[in-house]
């Protein structure tokens, strides 16, 4: 256990942030299951904007590396194109 207060603090907020980060991941997922389970073409165009966004954010505030949140969409993308065809 720490014993400065600085580095309690920063136990503190270490266990904050990783409490975020598990819940956007898990969000991060939820959104891709939409995507690949929407009944129609068309909700699964919409899931796809509301994925990509989701995973450009993530990226962007390095949850998840650019490169896979490219992959993450690319593969979403792809399940959604594959319900429209």
């Amino acid at each position: 256990m720490a014993n400065l207060k600085s580095s309690k603090k920063d136990i503190r907020r270490s266990a904050k942030r990783r409490a975020t980060n598990l819940s956007t991941k898990s969000a991060l997922k939820t959104y891709i299951k939409k995507v690949r389970n929407a009944p129609t073409p068309e909700d699964a165009k919409s899931a796809l904007v509301v994925a990509s966004k989701a995973l450009d954010k993530a990226a962007q505030n390095g949850l998840i590396h650019k490169n896979q949140a490219a992959r993450r969409k690319s593969r979403a993308a792809k399940a959604a194109n594959a319900k429209s065809a």
